[in-house]
């Protein structure tokens, strides 16, 4: 019996699966941001921009077990953080980041996806952003990261978001109610980090013609070996 061909069998059955290539990732460990920006991904292409009514600081204090994170300040209902990236060719996309806010920053946010950059549709409902270091959450550091503060999304319902030259994703603030449960206070900071955009990649027809033979290979040897 070819065990050669078996395990080819097997490898092909196996190796071919859909998995998830970054389009764009935030990390913020090199762009540093300081300012409103906007700043590039450490990989891929595309832009972040913080936008305030007010004059808000911004700063780049530890992230969620990295160096670095985007923050800023005096937040009030309507600001938002902005990524814009490209998806032509893309498809399936999928985002993930990590978010926390101070005790008096704000607790409650709202996706939103906009192909022109003006109009905007609400993703989903808002979402609880956790008060940072709250019990029994690590508070972020650089060397360790919390899963409490991580989030994700699956975008890949929405098809006006595939093969674009631009898709934009606001991270809004919805309301003066604080983290902590109490109101906003012109202090309160809220921090994004490890901000990922990706597709959900799917094997090429003629990969999964392999992948059909592979199993067809892998079976037809297994139902021998139990003969």
């Amino acid at each position: 019996m070819n065990r050669t061909i078996l395990f080819t069998g097997i490898a092909l059955a196996v190796g071919f699966s859909v998995q998830a290539q970054t389009i764009a990732d935030w990390t913020f460990e090199t762009s540093l941001p300081n300012t409103a920006g906007p700043y590039s991904p450490e990989v891929g292409a595309g832009s972040i921009i913080g936008s305030h009514a007010g004059a808000s600081v911004y700063s780049t204090p530890a992230g969620n077990g990295s160096s670095h994170s985007y923050s800023s300040t005096l937040w009030a209902v309507g600001d938002y953080y902005q990524i814009q990236v490209s998806t032509l060719e893309d498809s399936d996309i999928q985002l993930s980041w990590n978010q926390t806010s101070s005790g008096t920053g704000p607790g409650l946010f709202q996706l939103l996806y906009s192909t022109d950059g003006s109009s905007f549709t609400s993703f989903g409902s808002a979402y609880t952003v956790l008060d940072n270091g709250l019990a029994p959450n690590a508070a972020w550091n650089a060397t360790t990261a919390s899963p409490a503060y991580d989030f994700s999304v699956d975008l890949s319902g929405i098809t006006a978001l595939d093969n674009q030259p631009a898709v934009y994703i606001r991270f809004e603030d919805t309301s003066t109610t604080s983290s902590s449960g109490g109101t906003v206070g012109t202090a309160g900071t809220d921090r994004m980090d490890n901000i990922i955009v990706a597709e959900t990649t799917v094997p090429e027809p003629s990969i999964m013609a392999l992948f059909g033979i592979g199993s067809t290979v892998c079976l037809g040897f297994l139902r021998r070996f139990k003969k």
